[in-house]
């Protein structure tokens, strides 16, 4: 008889005790399930470009590495293949309503039980979206901002990395040194983001995504030239 491949989970979040309760939640969840455990969005690249496929990913929105939905983005973007669960202490409908609008299939509140945990886990792996009982989603959609969130979700990883920089104040020469490419390469991603954005200037595109994503995107610096 073939063994069945374990469901491969990967928890990613910067809270050792918390990634504990996670991974106690997938084990009462899935017996026999695969799981790892990274504390950084670069970690997590990693771990997914690595062995096997994942079969789910529990995501922090908070973690270095990222500001605001810009993870989400990111692993969207580059593994638009793994479903997403979203881990945040930020319940807010909006959040979770945004977090469902960029691709998650799930939301779950840091103050979820294991139980709650366990069902949103099996929900997602079975190809449902999960949201926390009582949490309304059908608030009136603002055209505007579901606008931008579409545009968003156009981006490559490396525009969404590029977004990231800009939004930390970093100019053309520190950003192509961060991602190893040439200066040429960075204008070409920006003059991309701002298109893809509809948008004139890196100022705007860092303004832009902070409505998408409230504060969490900082303007700092962000009006350096293209």
């Amino acid at each position: 008889m073939t063994k069945q491949p374990s469901t491969r989970i990967v928890i990613a979040d910067d809270h050792p005790l918390f990634r504990g309760a996670l991974r106690q939640a997938v084990s009462h969840a899935l017996e026999g399930a695969d799981v790892s455990e990274v504390g950084s969005l670069e970690s997590l690249t990693e771990a997914l470009s690595q062995g096997a496929d994942a079969d789910l990913v529990l995501l922090d929105l908070t973690m270095p590495g990222v500001q605001g939905f810009s993870g989400l983005l990111f692993l969207r973007a580059d593994h638009p293949e793994v479903p997403v669960i979203v881990v945040s202490a930020n319940d807010e409908p909006t959040v979770i309503r945004r977090c469902i609008e960029f691709g998650a299939l799930g939301f779950l509140p840091k103050t979820a039980d294991v139980e709650q945990m366990g069902e949103a886990i099996r929900a997602v792996l079975a190809g449902s979206v999960w949201t926390p009982p009582g949490v309304d989603l059908s608030s009136p959609v603002d055209i505007e901002v579901a606008d931008m969130v579409r545009r968003l979700s156009t981006l490559t990883p490396q525009q969404v990395r590029v977004l990231m920089m800009l939004s930390e104040g970093l100019l053309n020469k520190q950003i192509a040194y961060e991602l190893g490419v040439s200066e040429a390469t960075v204008k070409a991603h920006v003059s991309a983001i701002l298109t893809k954005l509809n948008v004139d200037s890196r100022t705007q595109a860092v303004i832009a995504a902070s409505k998408i994503a409230g504060t969490a995107w900082a303007t700092t610096g962000a009006s350096a030239t293209i």
